[in-house]
């Protein structure tokens, strides 16, 4: 469903007006208390065709392995995405969890960025393995063996097509 030339005015005069009364320049803004992500945690069905996709394929080290101790016999896991952040993952084996579903409160896509030469590799693996992506500008978009969405983008941190987000 597209919206129509109106809607999409009032929805642009809309983050015009959020932007006047929320957005601060950067010596306004305060300091955040946060350090940085911890770790982002998602779910996978196959421990084993999870790391072989992070770390054997877009090339996150496996850092850690073990039991969550929120469940039994499941695994927790973690992968080096830089910077002292780390993406983790869960399996709940035996509770039958569905497909991957946008929702909200979900996860729509993570955006993870990385050095242009290396985000050139891994493009070229993921298109010798087969796995579909979609490229807009200096990201590319793919879905994980459980069909959450990957973003990998070649632009430095605080930074998206030529825009300090930051």
């Amino acid at each position: 469903m597209e919206l129509a030339t109106a809607e999409l005015e009032e929805l642009a005069r809309r983050r015009d007006d959020l932007r006047a009364a929320h957005l601060r320049e950067p010596d306004e803004r305060g300091s955040t208390p946060a350090r940085g992500v911890h770790h982002v945690a998602l779910l996978c069905s196959d421990v084993e065709r999870t790391i072989d996709f992070y770390q054997g394929l877009i090339g996150f080290p496996l850092t850690d392995l073990f039991e969550n101790r929120d469940y039994a016999g499941s695994t927790h896991m973690f992968f080096d995405i830089g910077n002292g952040n780390f993406l983790a993952f869960f399996d709940f084996p035996g509770l039958d969890l569905g497909p991957y579903a946008e929702v909200l409160g979900g996860l729509h896509h993570l955006a993870i960025s990385v050095d242009p030469d290396r985000w050139e590799e891994i493009r070229g693996r993921l298109e010798s393995n087969g796995v579909e992506y979609h490229r807009v500008k200096t990201s590319i978009y793919f879905p994980d063996p459980d069909g959450a969405r990957i973003e990998l983008i070649a632009d430095p941190l605080g930074e998206m097509y030529g825009r300090r987000v930051g």
